[in-house]
């Protein structure tokens, strides 16, 4: 795992410890990380991630989200649009590889495996589901920058409790992350997913 990698999935699971949330982290099998290279060419920085900190048990807690991240041995059973399989969506392109889900909405984040960069990572995208339409929404420019903006939002809900929130709660919440997250990813911000 690279330094900017093993950082943000340190900043990631300091910020459960510090807020004594459940965590579980593994390690993949490296059978299934193979697997998951040739079905779904899944990039290097997902492999390494995956082969030194599967996400087990991982699930963010925000005001405004919950991200579930899936284990790497779930992957596979979890390419799926609201119960139907993604490849019987006409619109869903073979690159879009599900990684997560929102616990609270149902919608996928997705790793667009076509836009590789250098260091052998790709950007993050979600869609709404129930709409006629996929409409991909940038959430981070990597997949690392996806971990540190996930760490920063579970940081930032720090002071807002595990109550229910009403809608001004949600929207202080979200005027606190926005500056945050100029600074991580400014196209994620700019894109507006997370504000």
């Amino acid at each position: 795992m690279d330094s900017d990698l093993a950082e943000s999935v340190a900043a990631l699971k300091e910020i459960f410890a510090k807020r004594s949330i459940p965590v579980s982290f593994g390690k993949a099998d490296p059978a299934v990380i193979e697997e998951l290279r040739k079905t779904f060419r899944i990039p290097p920085r997902y492999r390494a991630f995956v082969a030194a900190a599967d996400p087990t048990d991982v699930e963010t807690v925000t005001p405004a989200e919950r991200v579930r991240l899936f284990p790497s041995h779930k992957l596979a059973g979890e390419q799926t649009l609201g119960g139907k399989r993604t490849d019987e969506f006409p619109a869903w392109r073979k690159s879009w590889v599900i990684i997560a889900r929102s616990a609270l909405l149902g919608d996928p984040y997705f790793l667009d495996t076509s836009k590789l960069d250098a260091e052998g990572d790709c950007p993050v995208f979600t869609c709404m589901l129930g709409t006629d339409a996929i409409k991909p929404a940038l959430c981070a420019s990597s997949f690392q920058q996806f971990l540190r903006i996930l760490a920063t939002s579970m940081e930032v809900a720090t002071g807002f409790g595990e109550g229910t929130l009403d809608d001004e709660d949600e929207a202080i919440f979200r005027e606190a992350l926005a500056p945050k997250i100029k600074v991580i990813d400014s196209a994620a911000l700019r894109a507006g997913h997370w504000t």
